[in-house]
C-alpha cells in the first residue's frame, strides 16, 4: 500500500495476547493502520509461516513492532525469519501495567499512541 506521497507505507505488527497490555499494544497498531500511518499485517501469520504473509513481512518496507511487555513476541515472529525492526515500541518501557483479566485504559492507549507516532517521526 502506497502512502499519498507515493512511497509505501511501513508495516506495523503487534502482540494481541490477554493481558491488557497486549491487547493496548494490538489496539495502537490498528490506530496506525487507520490512520493510515502503517499497513497493520498479520504476526500470527508471520509465527505460523504463512507464505504471503511471511512474503509481505519480507517485502524490504519499513517495520514498526509494538509488544506489550518484555516478553516481545511480535518481535521475537519477526526474529525467526531473521527480520529486524526498524522501530520496536514495548509498552511497558511507556510505563504501561500489564494486568491479567482486565481491559487497558483507553485515555492511556491514547496518549501511549501519541508518543509512539512523535518517536517514529525523530
Amino acid at each position: 500500500m502506497r502512502s499519498e506521497h507515493g512511497a509505501e507505507k511501513p508495516l506495523v505488527y503487534s502482540c494481541s495476547g490477554c493481558s491488557s497490555a497486549a491487547q493496548m499494544a494490538n489496539y495502537i497498531a490498528l490506530q496506525l493502520d487507520r490512520r493510515g500511518v502503517a499497513e497493520m499485517s498479520c504476526i500470527a501469520g508471520v509465527g505460523g509461516n504463512v507464505k504471503k504473509l511471511v512474503k509481505t513481512a519480507q517485502s524490504g518496507r519499513k517495520i514498526i513492532v509494538i509488544d506489550g511487555c518484555p516478553l516481545a513476541c511480535a518481535k521475537a515472529c519477526l526474529s525467526n525469519h531473521q527480520l529486524i525492526p526498524d522501530h520496536h515500541f514495548e509498552l511497558t518501557v511507556f510505563g504501561v501495567r500489564k494486568k491479567q483479566h482486565e481491559d487497558f485504559d483507553p485515555v492511556e492507549a491514547a496518549e501511549v499512541l501519541t508518543r509512539i507516532e512523535t518517536r517514529m517521526q525523530i
